[in-house]
């Protein structure tokens, strides 16, 4: 039996969440139907959130405590990548300081393309042997929905990390079993904003019920597993009643099912699996069979089996954590002007050209990506920017690198700004304090007003600076928020 298997796994759920019934109240004028399935809240993106920043969250915390320099392999899957034409996993590889000698991939195009980036990574690990088998795998999807839409209600916004190895895993992986199938649930074509769905029943009864069972019967068939034995089956299906039903056609016990977060998030996309597994893990005990199942124009289910190494592993950012740290939100509008459905009048003020000079930023990619600071050799003042000569001791000698990005800081000073252009209004901006002595001024976001003030213990987080309307680029940097 291969010794593959998980080692670390994180999540990230944005903070905000917006209430189902405040969406269904907005639309009762022309849909008064919505309110019948307007019940909890589900997470959307900040206008400074995507699936790369979501990403970079997630994989940052699921590598914390852990040595990420023998990592060989990322692979970055979403069906709602920033780029078409830009390596995504690249991106969240620099942002996280991977460093160059990794192989990076990206995977898209389904809603399993979480559950198949995983089993690549498991598999091609279990053949190379163990020196080659430590890969992470982050999947991460923000979907949108048009307004007044079911899936408006459905769809949330999320990120999944998971580090794949054969060093002490918490769960090892007993085999797969996959099926591909021309059976459309729901598409959208290449440069469409959404979805086009499909009727519930005939996903239910036609999608669901026979081709998820047809592929785990076939894995628990050939790893010689009773479907009663399954303690937790991972199945990321929203629609009510279908994951009830899989497992009753399986024989999977009932309390074997794991809550798919419907009413406290909504549906994560390629993440949501893994979402659903990773709040597995985080509840399991040794020797416990954990089923994960991707659904999407076909199957991918996974079978994995707790160690003892699962009761002393810790994650810096589960599941449950992810989930608790939400703040619910009843204003309609800023969801749709957060994804880009409303566009506001912002005036004069919002009128600035936003290109961004790609042969500046590459030069300057180790301070503006990876947030390295410089430290003087002489004096030891660590300064962001970096600049030709100390600004303490005046030494033009090289400066070494010095990360800030998660250096322990405070607030130094800090104002709230009403007149300048910001996507959502405040904008906080001040000086911050790190521990080690860089000082800078930056962006403040996750801001309350009635917690905050100076001295307020600061984390860093890599968000979208700002969009170039003209050019569809953005560029992001590195943001203080208040410490969890």
């Amino acid at each position: 039996m291969s010794d593959i298997g998980i080692t670390g796994y994180a999540a990230y759920v944005p903070r905000l969440r917006m209430d189902r019934a405040a969406i269904a109240a907005a639309h009762a004028w022309a849909l008064p139907g919505l309110k019948s399935a307007a019940k909890g809240e589900r997470s959307f993106c900040s206008w400074d959130e995507d699936t790369i920043t979501m990403s970079v969250a997630a994989l940052r915390a699921c590598l914390r405590g852990s040595a990420s320099g023998s990592l060989r392999s990322l692979s970055f899957a979403s069906t709602t990548p920033v780029f078409a034409d830009l390596q995504n996993a690249s991106m969240v590889a620099a942002a996280a300081g991977l460093g160059a000698e990794l192989s990076t991939l990206d995977a898209s195009g389904s809603l399993r393309a979480g559950t198949s980036a995983l089993l690549r990574a498991l598999e091609g690990g279990a053949a190379a042997g163990s020196s080659m088998a430590d890969s992470a795998i982050v999947a991460a999807d923000a979907r949108r929905a048009k307004p007044g839409s079911v899936q408006e209600l459905h769809y949330g916004a999320g990120a999944v990390a998971l580090r794949v190895g054969s060093a002490a895993p918490i769960a090892r992986y007993l085999g797969s079993a996959s099926s591909v199938s021309a059976f459309v649930d729901h598409f959208r074509s290449e440069g469409e904003a959404y979805d086009y769905q499909w009727e519930e029943r005939w996903i239910r009864d036609e999608g669901y019920l026979k081709i998820v069972p047809a592929a785990v019967q076939r894995l628990l068939k050939s790893a010689g597993v009773e479907a009663a034995s399954i303690d937790h089956f991972c199945l990321s299906a929203t629609i009510g009643g279908v994951a009830a039903a899989v497992a009753k056609q399986l024989g999977i016990k009932p309390e074997a099912l794991v809550d798919n977060f419907a009413a406290r998030c909504g549906d994560t996309g390629a993440a949501h699996p893994l979402l659903m597994f990773a709040a597995a893990l985080e509840r399991a005990t040794p020797g416990q069979k954990i089923l994960v199942t991707g659904f999407g124009a076909g199957c991918d289910a996974l079978l994995f089996e707790t160690t003892a190494a699962i009761s002393a592993y810790r994650s810096a950012s589960p599941p449950s954590t992810a989930l608790a740290r939400g703040l619910t939100d009843g204003n309609y509008t800023k969801l749709l002007s957060f994804s880009g459905e409303l566009q506001l009048d912002w005036g004069m003020r919002a009128e600035c050209d936003m290109k961004t000079a790609l042969t500046q930023l590459y030069r300057a990619r180790e301070q503006v990506v990876a947030f390295m600071a410089g430290k003087c050799s002489h004096c030891g003042t660590v300064q962001f920017p970096r600049l030709a000569a100390c600004v303490k001791c005046d030494s033009t000698a090289p400066m070494s690198a010095e990360p800030l990005a998660d250096a322990p800081a405070k607030v130094a000073t800090f104002t709230a700004d009403w007149l300048m252009y910001y996507p959502a209004p405040p904008l906080y901006v001040g000086l911050v304090q790190f521990d080690n002595g860089a000082r800078l001024v930056m962006e403040m976001v996750e801001v309350d007003p009635e917690r905050f003030d100076v001295g307020t213990p600061l984390r860093m987080v890599y968000r979208v600076k700002d969009r170039d309307p003209l050019r569809h680029h953005q560029r992001y940097f590195w943001k203080a928020a208040p410490a969890l």
